[in-house]
Formats: C-alpha cells, sequence, structure tokens
C-alpha cells in the first residue's frame, strides 16, 4: 500500500502496461460514487467489470493505491472465522486525488470529442435576460438577489454559446476534412447541416440586432450599478483572512466587480461591433458560417465530380505516366516531355549588352560550341538569386495607401449604411409608396428584391428572407389586382406589378 508521505502520480496508470484494466476500474469506481456508494470491494470491482476476482485485478487496485488514486481500508465487517481475520481484506475508495484525475479525464474527453451546437435558444434565453435587467434598472431600488441570479444565469448561457459555437465550427472543419470516408452518407448529412447553420444565421441576425439594443439600453441606465449589487452580494461571501473586515470585505467586492465588468465587455465584443476594424464576435461567428456552407457545398461537388468519372490532377498525371510508358522511343519521349510540361529556355537568365553585341556579329551558321557563351553571375549559380550592383532598392512606405483604403473602406461602408437606412420601412409599404431612391439605394433595393424573388417558391404569395452578409431582412407580399408600379431613380423609372413590401435593417442596433 501507499505510504501517507509519498508524493501522488494519479495519472501514472494512462501510460503503464494494462493501461485500459486501470481505466476500468477507475471508471467503475466513478459510476459508483454516482451513485452515493463510496467503498467498493474488489468483488464489487469484479461484479461491475464482468469478470473474474483473479490476481490481475487485486494486483491492479494494489498499483492504484500505490499511485494514490484508490485508498485501501482494512474490511473486518465480513469476518466470520479466525481465518478470515488473518486473511487481509480491503476495502477500496477514490482518494481526493484520484477523484480529481478522474474529473480531469472525463473534461479532457468531452472537449474532444465534443460536437457543439449553435445554439439558436440561447439567444432568445440571453436576450429575455436582458430585457429583464432593463426592468430591474428602470427600479428605484432594484432586488440585489434578483439581479444576481439574472446575471449569473445570463453569464452561464453566454458561456455555452460562445463554447458550443467555437466547439461546432472546429467538428464542421472535420467534417468537411473527412468527406472523403462515406461519401453517400456525408452528401445526405450535408442538406440537413446547411438547413440548420441557414437557420442559426437567421437567428444570429435577428436574436444579435435585438441584443445589442438592450446592451444599449442597460448602458444608458447604468449597468455598471447593476453589477455592483450582483459584486457586494459576492464580497458577503469572502472568507476573513484575518485583516481588517471591512478591508477585505473592499477589496473582495472591487475584484468581484472587475469580474463582471470583464464579463460585460465579452457580451459586447461578441453583439456590438465597434467600427470597421473590429466587427462583433457574432458577425464573424455569421461570416464563418457562411464561409462554411460554401465550403460543404465545394466538398460535396468535388464529391458528385468524382462520382461523374471527371478528370482530375492525379488522373492526368496518371495517363501522362502511361504515355511515357508506351512511347516507341527516346526521341517520342523528349517531344512528349517538351509538349506536356513547356520546359524550353531559362528565359529569366539576364543577358548582358556585350554578350548581344557578339551575337549580332556572329554568323546563323555558327555551332553552338564556338557561338559566344552567356556569362551568369556566380551569385545566381550559388543561390539562384541574380546579384545586381548599387545601392538596393528602398523600402516603400504604404502608410497612405492604406489610409487611403481605409477611408475609402469607411467612406463605403457609410455610404452603405445610409441607403440601408433610407430602405428602411418601419412596417409594411406598397412599392408605390418608396419614392425617388439614389443610385446606391437603388442597387440596394435590386438586391433585396433579387433575394426575395429567389426565396419565393411556386404558388407563394408571400416570402420573408435575410441577405447573405445578414444585414436586412426583408418581407415581400403580391398584391392582387394591384397594377403596375413606378420606382423612379436618378438613372431612369424601374417598373414592375405592384407588392407589399417591408425592409428591416438588423444592422442599425449594432
Amino acid at each position: 500500500m501507499a505510504s501517507p508521505t509519498q508524493e501522488h502520480q494519479p495519472f501514472a496508470h494512462l501510460s503503464a502496461p494494462n493501461a485500459a484494466l486501470y481505466r476500468a476500474i477507475l471508471r467503475a469506481f466513478a459510476r459508483a460514487k454516482e451513485r452515493f456508494i463510496v467503498h467498493l470491494s474488489p468483488e464489487d470491482v469484479a461484479a461491475e467489470l464482468r469478470r473474474e476476482d483473479d490476481d490481475a485485478l487485486g494486483q491492479a487496485l494494489d498499483k492504484l493505491c500505490e499511485w494514490g488514486n484508490l485508498r485501501a481500508d482494512v474490511d473486518t465487517g465480513r469476518v466470520t472465522s479466525v481465518e478470515d481475520f488473518h486473511r487481509k481484506r480491503y476495502l477500496f475508495q477514490l482518494t481526493l486525488a484520484g477523484q480529481a484525475a478522474e474529473q480531469a479525464i472525463a473534461f479532457y474527453e468531452e472537449a474532444i470529442g465534443r460536437r457543439g451546437a449553435l445554439q439558436s435558444v440561447a439567444l432568445s434565453d440571453i436576450a429575455e435576460r436582458l430585457r429583464s435587467l432593463a426592468v430591474l434598472a428602470q427600479e428605484p431600488e432594484p432586488d440585489p438577489a434578483r439581479v444576481h441570479l439574472l446575471l449569473l444565469s445570463l453569464t452561464e448561457r453566454f458561456s455555452s454559446l460562445a463554447d458550443n459555437a467555437q466547439a461546432f465550427m472546429s467538428s464542421l472543419r472535420r467534417a468537411i476534412d473527412f468527406s472523403d470516408g462515406d461519401e453517400a452518407g456525408f452528401i445526405a448529412y450535408k442538406e440537413r447541416l446547411i438547413e440548420y447553420i441557414d437557420r442559426f444565421i437567421a437567428d444570429l441576425a435577428n436574436s444579435g440586432a435585438r441584443i445589442a439594443a438592450l446592451l444599449a439600453e442597460l448602458e444608458s441606465s447604468g449597468h455598471v450599478e447593476l453589477l455592483r449589487l450582483a459584486a457586494r452580494r459576492e464580497a458577503a461571501d469572502a472568507v476573513p483572512d484575518g485583516e481588517d473586515t471591512a478591508d477585505a470585505y473592499g477589496r473582495a467586492e472591487q475584484s468581484a466587480l472587475a469580474s463582471w465588468l470583464n464579463r460585460w465587455r465579452g457580451l459586447q465584443d461578441w453583439f456590438v461591433t465597434s467600427g470597421a476594424g473590429r466587427p462583433s464576435q457574432a458577425r464573424l461567428l455569421r461570416q464563418a458560417a457562411i464561409t462554411a456552407i460554401k465550403q460543404l457545398v465545394d466538398a460535396v461537388g468535388l464529391l458528385n465530380e468524382r462520382r461523374s468519372g471527371r478528370s482530375d490532377r492525379s488522373a492526368d498525371f496518371r495517363t501522362l505516366a502511361r504515355w511515357f510508358a508506351e512511347a516507341p522511343d527516346e526521341e517520342a519521349a523528349h517531344r512528349l516531355w517538351r509538349a506536356a510540361f513547356g520546359l524550353t529556355s531559362a528565359r529569366h537568365l539576364t543577358v548582358t549588352p556585350a554578350t548581344l553585341d557578339e551575337w549580332r556579329e556572329t554568323g546563323p551558321g555558327i555551332p553552338w560550341r564556338d557561338a559566344p557563351p552567356i556569362r551568369i553571375s556566380p551569385q545566381l549559380r550559388r543561390t539562384g538569386s541574380y546579384e545586381r550592383r548599387g545601392r538596393p532598392n528602398t523600402v516603400t512606405d504604404r502608410a497612405q495607401a492604406r489610409r487611403l483604403l481605409r477611408e475609402q473602406a469607411e467612406r463605403e461602408a457609410a455610404e452603405t449604411a445610409a441607403a440601408r437606412a433610407a430602405l428602411h420601412t418601419g412596417g409594411p409599404i406598397m412599392l408605390s409608396e418608396l419614392g425617388v431612391l439614389d443610385p446606391r439605394a437603388f442597387r440596394l433595393f435590386l438586391g433585396l428584391l433579387g433575394d426575395a424573388l429567389a426565396a419565393r417558391r411556386p404558388g407563394e404569395a408571400e416570402v420573408k428572407t435575410v441577405t447573405g452578409d445578414g444585414s436586412m431582412e426583408v418581407r415581400l407580399t403580391m398584391v392582387p389586382g394591384g397594377g403596375e408600379v413606378e420606382i423612379r431613380t436618378e438613372d431612369g423609372v424601374f417598373t414592375g406589378p405592384e407588392h407589399e413590401i417591408e425592409i428591416s435593417d438588423l444592422m442599425t442596433a449594432r
């Protein structure tokens, strides 16, 4: 048995021989602890593992005690004779180190095998809790317990959303990378997955805008006071450390408040964009999800190409190798080489003016052995880089170009935002009520109209869709007998059948 002073090595069994038996034994103890059973005898462990209580099992239990995973206590409850008293009988239980090791291993295995999920429900829960906090913020004296519980629930749902989204995107990347396995299963899985991601993108665009608006409302109502109430409630449970109680309480409150402010900043970074250079994490996640859909479609297209027998680069090289093998002679192989790879003269070599003058004086009938040579720089022969004389080129300062590009991007973003604001209807209106549109707003309107018409199925009178970037939502409804309408722009007049349209700007709160 292990000495009380021996250093614990609870992870040593992972790299030891018979590691599978050690893991099975420790999992049996972990399951027993979940059933509120503390001690297990060797017979109980054998029954749990459905194997014989043999010497191998006894030696494994002793080894786990030596490493500090288990503790052995003398079992005197089953003594019925003198022989039983002198025979060594033990009851085993997990030590604190062994239990911590099991929890760490379980957490690692769960994190590695986790697929994650895109939690639309979590978005609604976050918005609901923020709305409840906004109501409490309007009260003269908010209840600290309710504020604290709402903030704890908000943090839990937000952490779950962020962790699951990260795990889902990682598992999605693995699914795309390993699409060469079961092709039929992957193609069938792709349709459901794209629909799932597309639904989450729409929910993220809608809920994200609401959450950003609620965050702005709470900040204007004094969210720091709500966080301070939660910090004071947590500081009340701080353990005194022997110093002045008031000072210890003050430090605990400041530490808790700093922690809550940091979590609130995480919420802002997730749902609120801080300019063109710092997009919100929700927007980045939406872009990553849209990119994943494109990659899934490309992967399926590649699988379909392979199924249809279309040629790819590896097939081309195999065909070329067969042609080389079937070449009748070396001259034919050389002609095939030149035609396939085009390796002709080395045009990258620099010819000096003196060499050009010598070539002009040389007649066309001179053999190449007697022709003037091409003189190559020794540096080019050694490293493949031409040795130039003189000062090196100065480093180009592109700060002004970057500034101009940044200003152009900000100007285009402002113009696009103005176009979205001009098209925002604030409710259902008729197409004939849109009024005169400037060129940028008209181009954006044509894109929205195209998205809505493309999403409408035959026989449907109403369609509702979100743009690919998640910035706007459009609802289009046919008006029977509405006739033709005209939309005037600076470039001309756009005509079409009358519809009822509702355009919502999902980025106004960001």
